[in-house]
């Protein structure tokens, strides 16, 4: 099986289980604080693995891209050059 479709289907069963937790959290089922917070740290969890796959997947990513390089320079924020 190739790579990127085990990938996907990680990916699919992410956001599968993300939906879960938010239909259980809609549905009541939370009883406590503690769970309402163990749950949406689930959520949050869920939501940032599933955005790095999507990150890895972009070509973009994959790519040695040549980018433009701004000099901040050192000092002050102002602009030197002004009078």
């Amino acid at each position: 099986m190739d790579e990127t479709v085990i990938v996907y289907k990680i990916q699919k069963m992410i956001k599968e289980r993300y939906q879960g937790v938010g239909e259980s959290m809609i549905a009541g089922g939370v009883d406590s604080m503690d769970k309402y917070k163990y749950m949406l740290g689930q959520a949050h969890a869920l939501q940032l693995i599933s955005q790095e796959i999507s990150n890895l997947l972009t070509k973009k990513e994959q790519k040695n891209e040549q980018g433009n390089v701004v000099d901040l320079g050192k000092g002050n924020s102002k602009d030197s050059t002004r009078s």
